[in-house]
């Protein structure tokens, strides 16, 4: 058991076994000091059952809390007296030093209260009432006044009962002791304890200055009385309660008046499937209107009584309404008009999908207004079958991929394919937002074996240009079975691609999906109006602004059903979410100015961006690795490809120096080691100008736009830096360790740190925790033999690759950098490969596992030493140019 000990020099220690949870609290409070030690009794401890040492310990900090809440200042909270001091020390129980205790020691401990409760209301955002919320709510009402409305069903001409108490102080088992608010009155006049009574009122003079009916109770003084109200008056109080409360009064309501408003009759309206239970996107909706309470229907004889009430409360049912006669028969004109201007009660799916949502989008100020009017006094529900559907939106009936699905997908997958087969049956747009690295492709993957030879047309995916090798890569390994064709010079003859421009049905047939680009789609109109079954966008940000080409062209689409990837969070970003779903879903969100306006609206409306949000809602799937429901499906760390096309620039480079290698490695006379140093020296060059030309000719330059890493690492970190991540990049040379963080730098908007083999050693611990600050730098560049052992730096959830060292276990190392104890975020490995070059022939060599791979696991530099004996057609092959391959990132 755990016991106070007082030491002869009046310190204040415990002893004992601490062998429950209350004593295990209670030593650590101890150890704090006795300003937390006799706060925490005074708060945590207050109701608890306590031995009789620490319930007199708490018996000292009461007076003290509850002078402060009764005056609201600290500096209002003085010191007992001394003889009221010798009064306390005479009921202290035995315990161990208790012959030390003393006037001065109280003394002490009343000063150590005052800058323990200090430093907690200045560390708390809500100061001095948010702490005493937090530390415990009954020590929040004492001190302050309440007002209490309650029903009184003995007076039918008066049938509410006020009362206004204040709470002095907690009882002796620490519960709240209301009195009547007159008492303080006297009690404090008694006392004259000016302090105490203005604090109390305070709250109470503020409110009269925004209540007529509280100043007229306050000059009357009728305040200070019992009161039997009419449903006249109780309604102008009800109305003002939100008035007393946040002034600082405590507002006891009855049960039905919540949130400013009572029980209120509505005209309700019912959105339904339609009859015959088809619903799709163009399906047309059944619309019905009643008028109800909670829900029930209301008879004629009730709902003309409400009708012709004077504006207040109305007894009906049993229970008090809220009723406003003219704005009900205003609601009820209105869908009326509705209704009739629909005919034969029926409402356009996306029409009834906004009512639903409370988005009605408003050009004016007056229409606004009315929109405010409809909200309060309308109820907009779903019937059954529309209920079911957007049930099944939110967790649709689980699908399998097809057995010839190469890939085994996360729970969290297999939800995402499911939800994306739902929409796209129903005919609905679709955006999956799920994070950077959850698997967006490879459930999009699965979607489309799932389709495979349903549909009469193909699917058409639109992609940026640099991700044409990842989905090539991405459906190669999943589903070879996919017949694709990628409608891009990189991958087409141009006589192909033109006869695919001119006759798009002729050409596609037998093909499941064609891939293209935003640029080569907008520069071929044919595709835009050509039939598909469907039309999926990746990186779909590329369509936010609803001004350009690539957007126009995108929208003039014909497909029954639309899919948008992207791992930006639009929901966040009004701005572009117009020109988006004016994509997915047509009209969803209204008119452009309209929807402009709706925007700057919802800015200052009561609700905010709720209806908004509630719109777009069922149609984005958003899942972020945070997310507790997949966390467990993940594994700690992701890696991905990163593929890179060459420059224009780039590619002459290579070319030319796979020709000079060729030229060289055939003179038979060559000494070994000589053919060595020359393999070594064109690897190292084969590199560099896959990094960018000004690795390679030493100009530093270094200009962005003649790389394809440098723009594939833009189109990656700017998404990193929209969530606010870090990210390390490596690299395995020094001298391009700079000219990335200057590039970078624009990329993020603030600078990051450079670690390499010339930073000086003393300097490197400051750099790793400059960049594990909570409010570090962005990223950091790091050459891969300074920084690829020995550091920890879990701030960073992003790690890539810039350049590769074709050696797992040297990547592997420097990834576990930000890959280690004391990371608590899943970590994104991203390797970027120059494709059609001899980076991908590296990687897919590291990927089969041959012979050649097991050796790259071994020391540091044998990938190079291995390649220099291979022979010099084997050379060749592996550093030989696909030009097509290559150009997929410099050709739009």
């Amino acid at each position: 058991m755990l016991q106070p000990v007082l030491t002869p020099d009046g310190l204040l220690l415990t002893e004992g076994e601490r062998g429950t949870v209350e004593e295990r609290r209670l030593g650590e409070l101890a150890r704090e000091g006795p300003g937390a030690l006799f706060i925490g009794l005074g708060t945590e401890f207050l109701l608890a059952e306590l031995e009789a040492p620490w319930r007199w310990m708490r018996g000292w900090a009461r007076p003290f809390l509850t002078r402060l809440c009764q005056t609201r200042d600290l500096a209002l909270v003085p010191l007992p007296s001394e003889a009221e001091r010798q009064s306390w020390l005479a009921t202290a129980p035995p315990f161990a030093g208790v012959e030390h205790l003393s006037p001065a020691l109280l003394e002490l401990w009343w000063q150590a209260m005052v800058v323990q409760v200090q430093q907690k209301i200045t560390a708390h955002p809500g100061g001095l009432e948010g702490w005493l919320q937090a530390a415990n709510a009954a020590w929040h009402l004492v001190g302050r006044v309440t007002f209490h409305l309650a029903e009184n069903k003995t007076d039918p001409q008066r049938p509410f009962a006020f009362l206004a108490t204040f709470t002095e102080k907690l009882n002796a088992s620490g519960q709240v002791q209301h009195l009547p608010l007159a008492r303080a009155l006297q009690m404090y006049a008694g006392q004259k304890d000016e302090a105490a009574m203005q604090a109390l009122l305070e709250p109470v003079r503020t409110a009269a200055t925004q209540s007529a009916l509280l100043r007229e109770w306050l000059e009357t003084r009728r305040l200070f009385q019992p009161l039997a109200l009419d449903p006249a008056e109780a309604y102008r109080w009800l109305r003002d309660s939100h008035v007393f409360q946040e002034s600082g009064i405590v507002v006891k309501l009855p049960n039905w008046w919540r949130e400013g408003k009572g029980t209120r009759p509505a005209v309700q309206v019912t959105i339904d499937a339609p009859q015959d239970g088809h619903l799709h996107a163009g399906a047309m909706l059944t619309f019905k209107v009643d008028a109800t309470l909670q829900g029930s229907p209301l008879t004629e004889a009730e709902w003309e009584k409400l009708l012709s009430s004077e504006t207040g409360l109305v007894s009906l049912r049993g229970q008090w309404v809220e009723v406003h006669g003219a704005k009900l028969q205003q609601v009820l004109d209105h869908w009326n008009r509705v209704q009739n201007a629909v005919g034969e009660g029926l409402i356009g799916f996306l029409d009834g999908m906004r009512l639903l949502a409370k988005y009605v989008p408003k050009a004016s100020a007056e229409e606004a207004a009315a929109a405010e009017t409809l909200h309060d006094w309308s109820d907009i529900v779903a019937g059954k079958g529309l209920a079911e559907v957007l049930e099944k939106m939110l967790d649709p009936s689980a699908v399998q991929p097809p057995d010839h699905f190469r890939a085994t997908l996360r729970p969290y997958q297999q939800k995402g394919l499911a939800w994306l087969h739902f929409m796209t049956r129903l005919g609905l747009g679709a955006c999956l937002a799920d994070d950077m690295g959850l698997g967006k492709t490879v459930q999009v993957i699965a979607l489309l074996l799932l389709r495979q030879g349903q549909a009469k047309e193909p699917v058409l995916l639109v992609v940026p240009a640099s991700l044409i090798g990842n989905w090539k890569a991405e459906i190669a390994k999943f589903a070879p079975d996919l017949k694709l064709l990628i409608a891009h010079p990189s991958a087409l003859e141009r006589m192909d691609l033109q006869r695919l421009a001119h006759q798009p049905a002729a050409m596609l047939r037998g093909y499941d999906v064609m891939l293209t680009t935003y640029t080569f789609l907008q520069r071929t109109e044919s595709w835009q109006s050509h039939p598909w079954s469907l039309v999926i966008l990746d990186e779909a940000q590329a369509i936010k602004n609803p001004t350009s080409g690539s957007t126009q062209a995108v929208k003039r689409l014909q497909a029954p059903a639309r899919i948008a990837l992207t791992g930006t969070p639009v929901e966040n970003r009004p701005g572009d979410l117009w020109s988006l779903f004016d994509f997915l879903n047509p009209g969803l969100l209204g008119p452009a100015s309209v929807f402009a306006e709706v925007v700057k609206q919802c800015a200052t409306g009561r609700e905010g961006y709720a209806p908004l949000r509630r719109v777009v809602q069922p149609y984005i799937l958003r899942r972020m690795k945070t997310d507790k429901s997949i966390i467990n499906d993940l594994p700690e760390k992701i890696e991905v490809k990163a593929w890179c096309g060459l420059t224009k620039r780039q590619t002459t480079i290579y070319a030319k120096l796979v020709d000079q290698m060729a030229k060289l490695m055939r003179d038979a006379t060559m000494d070994p080691i000589k053919r060595q140093g020359l393999v070594l020296s064109f690897l190292i060059q084969f590199k560099q100008v896959c990094n960018h030309p000004s690795h390679w000719n030493g100009d530093g330059i270094w200009g962005h736009e003649d790389s394809g890493k440098f723009a594939r690492l833009a189109e990656i970190c700017a998404q990193i830096a929209e969530r606010r991540e870090r990210a390390l990049i490596f690299t395995q040379f020094q001298e391009t360790c700079d000219p990335l963080a200057r590039f970078l730098a624009k990329v993020f908007g603030r600078e990051g740190l450079v670690l390499h083999g010339g930073t000086p050693v003393k300097k490197r611990p400051q750099i790793v925790e400059a960049f594990q600050q909570p409010d570090g730098p962005p990223f950091m560049v790091i050459s891969v033999k300074a920084g690829g052992t020995g550091l920890t730096l879990t701030a960073a959830s992003h790690v890539i690759h810039f350049d590769r060292w074709w050696n797992p276990a040297i990547e592997n190392q420097a990834t576990d950098r930000a890959f280690r104890i004391g990371q608590k975020k899943n970590v994104l490995v991203h390797k970027f490969i120059c494709q059609g070059t001899i980076e991908q022939r590296i990687d897919a060599l590291l990927e089969k596992k041959m012979a050649l791979s097991e050796a790259l696991l071994s020391q540091e530099g044998s990938t190079e030493v291995l390649l220099t004996q291979m022979s010099t057609e084997e050379l060749l092959h592996l550093v030989s140019l696909d030009v097509n391959a290559a150009l997929v990132g410099a050709a739009s």
